[in-house]
């Protein structure tokens, strides 16, 4: 599997990695994340992205791969766990979510910390950042980035104290291209694309039950891309490579909880990258259809 450095860091990473997320909000058995986990691993996936506000994730990952420490880069969010309350955001509090990962994930370091959805005014008051930097300091992280999107993300980049910004990036979300991605290019940030496939949230034909889909179903209907008529395997093919074409990525995270799904997702990219026609079409139709109120999706 292909293979892309990770902006300013030592990280040399796969172009797919697992997002946690599905696993603890789908009710994910220790069986099928060890499965899942470990033949993921084995294919060549290096990098694993969790975090504190995924119910039981990090303790299933921890225990799936907690023994093959080496063999990924492991990255966890702190700060949003559920609930909006400030107490969240204290700087104590930042450091024991990054306390209990370590803990959960039978580890003794991580290789990225993110603020997960931080708002733009906590930011702005530095605690959190302080709070980030002296876990990098106490030996906790390697480096520390911030999870997010919009007018937050714009700030985090601006800070210049993140390695990294993950944020969401997809045929239905492309805010992000016309202004945070081309900044955090140019201050060779690491970039990490969250919802690269859009959900899948046409896969159907319905709405999706699931309320966090329904955002991107509602813009696709206005988008209709010519290209989610064709198989759905085809149609992910399309999507994922073209988040995966965009200058600045250097890695999409993909969230299952069934263990054949990613090594799918890893073969739908074999047919090489997207021909730079069908991209110009994909954001001709985005620039033509796209409201003004279409941002970024935290």
């Amino acid at each position: 599997m292909e293979k892309r450095k990770l902006g300013n860091t030592d990280m040399v990473v796969s172009v797919l990695g697992f997002g946690g997320a599905e696993i603890g909000f789908e009710g994910a058995t220790q069986q099928e994340v060890n499965d899942l986990l470990n033949s993921a691993l084995d294919a060549g996936l290096n990098v694993i992205d969790t975090a504190t506000g995924y119910m039981n994730s990090e303790e299933m990952i921890g225990i799936a791969v907690s023994g093959r420490r080496d063999d990924y880069y492991l990255f966890s969010k702190c700060g949003w766990s559920g609930d909006s309350g400030e107490d969240s955001w204290k700087p104590e509090s930042i450091l024991a979510h990054i306390e209990k990962s370590l803990k959960l994930l039978k580890t003794d370091r991580l290789d990225m910390i993110q603020l997960h959805s931080c708002s733009e005014d906590i930011l702005r008051k530095g605690d959190v950042i302080a709070a980030v930097q002296s876990a990098r300091d106490r030996g906790y992280t390697r480096y520390i980035g911030y999870s997010g999107d919009g007018a937050a993300a714009k700030y985090a980049i601006g800070t210049g104290a993140f390695d990294t910004l993950q944020t969401s990036i997809n045929i239905a979300d492309q805010e992000v291209l016309r202004e945070n991605l081309p900044v955090a290019r140019e201050r060779n940030m690491g970039v990490i694309a969250k919802r690269p496939i859009a959900n899948a949230a046409w896969k159907t034909g319905k709405k999706p039950e699931n309320a966090y889909h329904h955002t991107y179903w509602e813009r696709l209907q206005k988008l209709q891309y010519d290209f989610l008529k064709n198989k759905l395997d085809d149609a992910v093919s399309t999507a994922l490579r073209f988040t995966l074409s965009q200058p600045g990525v250097h890695t999409a995270i993909v969230g299952t909880k069934q263990p054949g799904r990613w090594k799918q997702n890893a073969a739908l990219l074999e047919v090489g990258p997207l021909p730079q026609s069908d991209i110009d079409a994909i954001r001709a139709r985005w620039n033509e259809v796209a409201d003004s109120d279409w941002v970024g999706q935290v």
